[in-house]
């Protein structure tokens, strides 16, 4: 499993507004590379900034694709065994009945 970056910190973002953000670009940038500042414009989140490193490794995690025909057996059974070990959350129980192929509690 991919982490990220061992200086960024993962706790929640630091909320500015646009406003102080103007004021003080380079202060926010700073502290940007460490975790992500989040920039408000009218009590509303408008835009995260974030490093390269930890935008990059975002991209990279967003691209990854598992195609089960291409697994070998054993990651097959892995994978299997993973989502047999999973439950379901009882706020979503309530679906099982739209789903066409099974699960119905």
């Amino acid at each position: 499993m991919e982490e990220s970056s061992p200086d960024f910190d993962l706790s929640p973002p630091t909320t500015v507004t646009a406003r102080e953000f103007q004021n003080r670009p380079g202060r926010y940038l700073d502290m940007a590379l460490q975790r992500p500042v989040t920039i408000t414009k009218n009590g509303r989140p408008r835009n995260v900034v974030l490093s390269v490193e930890e935008f990059e490794r975002l991209k990279r995690r967003d691209r990854r694709v598992v195609v089960f025909d291409e697994l070998s057996v054993e990651e097959r059974k892995e994978w299997i065994a993973a989502l047999e070990a999973m439950e379901i959350p009882e706020d979503s129980k309530e679906f099982n009945d739209e789903y066409p192929y099974g699960g119905g509690a």
